[in-house]
Order: C-alpha cells, then sequence, then structure tokens
C-alpha cells in the first residue's frame, strides 16, 4: 500500500509586523527572521528607520493604497505596522485581498494598550478612538461625565485643536492626557485641562486621553430640536422618540429616510447603532445642506448620504434599505413602488399630519396590517398672563413590516 500524497503547503510570503517605538528592541526572533529575509519591507518613513530597513525600503504610496503590495505576491515581504496591526492599523487593510494561508502577524502591545497602562485606566472600559483621519465630532455623542477616551491624532498640532473643539463643546474642564511616541526613549506625556491648554506642540505619532467632568449628550432617543439645523422643517422631539422607537434600528442596519427635511431621524437612527447608516432623500436642493451640516456636526458625515430628488424615482439606484422612514411626501405611487422592490423582513414606518396623508396610511393599514397610531401631543404655553395647553397637529404613524 502507498503512501498518503500530503499536498505541500507554501509558507506565509507576507508577514506582517507590530512595531513599537522602541524598534528592533522590542521584536521578537520571528519578527527579526522575517526582516533579514525580507526582499521588500514597506512602512512610514519612522517605522523604516526604526528597523534600518535600507535598501529594502519601500515607503507606503500617498495616497495610501495597499496595491504595491499585492503586487509583489509570493515574494517574501514585510509590512509594518504601528502596535497591533489589526487595530487601526495596516493588517485589516490588507486581508480583505489575502487568503489566510499567505500571511502571518507579529503584534507588540497597541498604543492604546501602552496608554492605558502609563494612565492606569482599565482598557475594557476605555473608549478607543482613532482620529488620526477623523472629525474630532465623532466623539459629540460619546462624551459624557465620567467617560475616558484614548484617541490616535494627526500630528503634534492637533491636540491644541482638539482641546479648542471640547471648550467649544461643552466640555472646557476635561483632563487631557497628551502622550508622544510612547514605549520608546523619546516618550513623553503632559496633562492640561482643555481650558486651560497651554502645552507646547509637540511631534507625532501622538495620542490623547480624555476624561470628560460634564455631562454629555441623552443616550435615548429624542435629542432636543436645538441640536439640528433646520428651517423648521424637523420631525419634532417627541415625534421623533416615538418615530425611532418604531424604527428600531440595529447594528449595521441601512435607513432610506424619505423626505429628509432636517435629517434628524437618520442623525439619530446613525447613533443608535454602531455601523447603522442612512441615505436621506430630499427634494429641496437648500435642506440638503441642513441635513450635512447635521450628519458633520455629530461626526456622521462617513455614515449619512443625502440625495436630492422626489421619491419613488430617486430611490432607484441604491442599496435596498434594512428600513424606510417617510416623513413627507407619501403617496400611493410610493408605497406601491416600496411594496414592489422591498425584501421581506424590510421594516417601514410612515408619519402624516395632512388628512390626505391620514387617509392613505388608513388605506395601507387595511390593505396591508401593521400598526397604526394617532399621537396628540400638548406643551404647556403662555395665554395671556396664565397658561394653557398648546396643541400640536396629531401626527398618524403606520408601521409595518413587509
Amino acid at each position: 500500500m502507498s503512501d498518503p500524497v500530503v499536498a505541500s503547503v507554501a509558507p506565509p510570503w507576507l508577514t506582517v509586523i507590530g512595531l513599537g517605538e522602541d524598534g528592533l528592541a522590542g521584536l521578537s526572533e520571528a519578527s527579526r527572521k522575517a526582516l533579514q529575509e525580507a526582499k521588500v519591507i514597506f512602512g512610514g518613513p519612522r517605522h523604516l528607520d526604526l528597523v534600518n530597513a535600507g535598501t529594502k525600503a519601500r515607503p507606503w504610496p500617498v495616497p495610501f493604497s495597499t496595491q504595491p503590495v499585492l503586487e509583489l505576491r509570493g515574494s517574501p515581504v514585510v509590512v509594518l505596522a504601528s502596535g497591533d496591526p489589526f487595530w487601526h492599523g495596516a493588517g485589516g487593510s490588507l486581508m480583505k485581498d489575502l487568503a489566510a494561508e499567505e500571511w502571518v502577524s507579529y503584534p507588540v502591545p497597541s498604543c492604546f494598550a501602552l496608554a492605558a497602562n502609563r494612565l492606569g485606566w482599565k482598557l475594557e472600559d476605555t473608549l478607543c478612538l482613532g482620529l488620526h483621519a477623523a472629525s474630532y465630532a465623532k466623539l459629540l455623542p460619546l462624551l459624557g461625565r465620567g467617560t475616558r477616551v484614548i484617541c490616535t491624532l494627526r500630528d503634534g498640532a492637533a491636540p491644541a485643536e482638539l482641546a479648542s473643539w471640547l471648550v467649544e463643546n461643552g466640555q472646557p474642564d476635561a483632563k487631557l492626557h497628551v502622550m508622544e511616541r510612547l514605549g520608546g526613549p523619546k516618550e513623553q506625556l503632559q496633562h492640561a485641562l482643555a481650558q486651560d491648554w497651554d502645552l507646547p506642540q509637540g511631534g507625532a505619532p501622538v495620542l490623547m486621553a480624555i476624561e470628560a467632568m460634564r455631562p454629555g449628550l441623552p443616550q435615548a432617543a429624542g435629542l432636543a430640536d436645538s441640536h439640528f439645523v433646520s428651517d423648521g422643517q424637523i420631525t419634532k422631539r417627541p415625534i421623533r422618540a416615538l418615530t425611532l422607537s418604531a424604527l428600531a434600528p440595529r447594528r449595521g442596519e441601512l435607513l432610506w429616510d424619505i423626505g429628509g427635511g432636517s435629517g434628524s431621524v437618520s442623525v439619530e437612527w446613525c447613533l443608535a447603532a454602531p455601523g447603522a447608516r442612512a441615505i436621506s432623500f430630499e427634494p429641496r436642493r437648500e435642506r440638503l445642506e441642513n441635513i450635512r451640516a447635521n450628519a458633520a456636526r455629530f461626526g456622521l458625515s462617513h455614515r449619512m448620504a443625502a440625495m436630492q430628488g422626489k421619491a419613488p424615482e430617486v430611490l432607484t439606484g441604491h442599496a435596498l434599505p434594512d428600513c424606510v422612514f417617510i416623513g413627507g411626501g407619501g403617496s400611493q405611487a410610493l408605497l406601491d413602488q416600496l411594496w414592489q422592490i422591498l425584501p421581506p423582513g424590510t421594516r417601514l414606518v410612515a408619519n402624516g399630519v395632512t388628512l390626505e396623508t391620514e387617509t392613505l396610511l388608513m388605506q395601507a393599514h387595511a390593505q396591508w396590517g401593521g400598526h397604526l397610531l394617532k399621537a396628540e401631543i400638548a406643551e404647556a404655553g403662555p395665554l395671556g398672563s396664565m397658561r394653557d395647553w398648546q396643541r400640536a397637529r396629531p401626527v398618524i404613524q403606520w408601521s409595518v413590516t413587509r
């Protein structure tokens, strides 16, 4: 009986090496061996200098691309990244084009781990954000009294910018810890309050750790209307809270917000669940500016899109949603098209205040089922020298699962 044939498995051609500020001294024997055997070493200029890459060095292209690495598939290649390559590092960018057997990774402690160890913070209770290429506004819905955040920043000028942003956005007495080149001989750690910022500009790589001292935005649905730029066309706070409850946002889901107005529903949808996204369809050009301004204010420009056009025509060519909200412009033609194109399981919520929309939604309820709600809200207001109840227009809400 002949011996079984065993397929030979080629060793990985790509080695991803996590690098600290101590350079070669902090690397494992396996990382050192990979560097010696590599024909090409990719990394930022600082990383290449830390390992003395010499003639093997290949700086990352600008703008960043992994294509030069992939073009060398099969040759021994090293990619250098900061700390843990899979935490805000190059590792994740490469993996979508690689099979499991093509690569191996050797991490060292991430900059977040180093920062937590310098400050004595429990990392599992600390938010870790990459703000080196993102808006500071991503912090707005996250900061509240007692919140601790460690974030990577772009360059030496960024800490002063972020301190100023914190003052402008309700956290003037936030405790700030600025850390440069952690884990190496040039490490620096400085402290300041946001409102008393007087630290000299340093260099990269730089982190800022933030301890928020004041309440931030509420975490429940229904933010105050004053948080949004609007021309008056906005789903008011109490109705918005009811609407978000009916929409039931979940992680990573996509919302079609038809008749977006100010985009307030899209904003709160995205805030409610990690990775939730929204496309806001609005026929008026001037309102698109408000939608985009509100997305930017909450650091959601990467998850919210504003499209000009009238439904149902404007809906063509977009990824199908997990949920649809109709806040304006409802019609039988729109409902018929949605019922035709939406896959089973898609949730749909429609609000209306006119008699015509009420009739439309009552007929839709009779035809397709679901839940019908009428909300009548009154708020106390002045009546001469006294007060009375000032009633808003009743809102009818139809919600259904396709």
